[in-house]
């Protein structure tokens, strides 16, 4: 299951989790959440595999669950090791977009199956939230956005943002700064109030490296793409490409981006 943080991930894998306890009570069920310091021992696919082989039971069906995996060097070759044993059945979740990319496709090539996890849809918030179907409500979605811990606070601007403010940034600095070595943080959260403001609008990358330089601001086009592809890759932006592309058209620009959840954005840009 990919998505960003905070959607739910980890909630439906503990569904799953209780469905299996009530269908089949004689399994044996591993739980592996990255977010807790109990695994922080867990750091490579040796580790990784280590932990289920000294924990599996013979003669059961064991169902593993890892939480943000995406935390556990090379992974993947635990993963393929894991599949060879028909006693496993393995359920990750990760909020990375390139983890279902590069070699983990090539390890894992017609063995898996990716469950795409977004925030709540609008009728969706509606029953989260016990409202009507009104145009208060939808104000309240369009302001506060579709993050299902929500239902446990008072949907009041000062309780809402201050949560979403702390999601923000442990995106923006765990799954975007840190993991991907960004120097220059100060331009990359200047580009996401920029992609706030322009949610949209076509967007070129080249126009701002050019206007950064009329400022004295050297600002490759290259590296302006490179942290759209880490926010895109956090799951915290969506990149809409052009339909109507043929021919030399491949080479334009033209793509827009939306946010993956408005709260987010309303914590970036002041809503109005």
């Amino acid at each position: 299951m990919t998505g960003q943080r905070r959607v739910g991930k980890s909630t439906i894998l503990k569904q799953l989790i209780q469905q299996i306890e009530h269908e089949e009570p004689s399994a044996n069920i591993l739980y592996i959440n990255k977010e807790n310091l109990k695994f922080d021992s867990i750091k490579n696919a040796n580790d990784l595999n280590d932990y289920v082989q000294s924990n599996s039971k013979e003669g059961v069906k064991n169902y593993i669950f890892i939480d943000e995996i995406q935390e556990i060097v090379e992974f993947e070759k635990a993963l393929r090791s894991l599949l060879l044993d028909s006693k496993y059945d393995l359920y990750c979740t990760g909020s990375n977009a390139n983890l279902l990319s590069g070699e983990l496709s090539t390890y894992l090539s017609g063995r898996y199956i990716e469950i795409p996890v977004y925030t709540l849809s609008y009728l969706e918030f509606l029953t989260f939230h016990t409202l009507e179907n009104s145009n208060g409500s939808l104000n309240k979605y369009l302001k506060y956005g579709g993050l299902p811990f929500l239902i446990h606070l008072e949907l009041e601007d000062e309780i809402v943002y201050d949560y979403l403010k702390g999601v923000y940034n442990t995106v923006i600095y765990r799954d975007v700064i840190m993991r991907n070595e960004v120097r220059n943080s100060a331009f990359l959260e200047n580009l996401v109030v920029y992609l706030a403001d322009n949610i949209g609008q076509l967007f070129s990358a080249i126009k701002i490296s050019d206007y950064l330089k009329s400022q004295q601001t050297n600002i490759a086009t290259s590296q302006i793409i490179g942290y759209l592809n880490h926010l895109s890759n956090a799951y915290l932006i969506h990149r809409l490409k052009r339909m109507d592309i043929t021919g030399k058209k491949v080479f334009e620009i033209g793509e827009k981006y939306y946010f993956e959840d408005l709260g987010l954005r309303n914590t970036i840009f002041e809503y109005k």
